[in-house]
């Protein structure tokens, strides 16, 4: 079964070591510079919970992130504060295991489609994701050289 109406995956060879870009992914501050839906992100009153304003209709969007940096596995929970639902991630490959050079990583990014979402809100979704993955490639390969 193909997983079109179900989920996204999108994917990037990074040129930074598998740690920098799991830690890359896992700020919750730098997720305001790459991801479309949720720019310009900060903290709420509530610790963990954090905010940030859509590119697109600028409409506001809640997340928080679950790091499990031994799977380099980042959950991001996002929806209404009150209702927050784990629907996107990414995985962090190193290099090695993905047969990359050492120093590289796999970065895969994949959101799966809730039940009534709109089709033209998947579709924008699933766009931003395609955009996305540029976006944390060259940020995070130009954190990488300017630390």
């Amino acid at each position: 079964m193909a997983g079109g109406d179900l989920c996204h995956v999108a994917a990037a060879r990074v040129a930074v070591p598998a740690g920098f870009a799991f830690a890359f992914l896992a700020d919750p501050l730098r997720l305001g510079r790459w991801s479309l839906g949720c720019m310009e992100t900060g903290p709420t009153d509530r610790p963990g919970l954090y905010t940030g304003r859509s590119l697109f209709d600028g409409g506001q969007g809640f997340f928080s992130v679950e790091a499990h940096p031994e799977l380099g596995l980042v959950d991001w929970r996002v929806g209404p504060a009150d209702r927050l639902v784990r629907r996107i991630n990414a995985r962090v490959v190193p290099g090695a295991d993905a047969g990359l050079a050492d120093g590289e990583c796999l970065v895969i990014l994949t959101a799966w489609r809730v039940e009534g979402m709109p089709t033209a809100r998947w579709e924008r979704l699933k766009a931003a994701h395609e955009a996305e993955i540029w976006l944390i490639k060259e940020q995070a390969e130009a954190a990488w050289e300017g630390r």
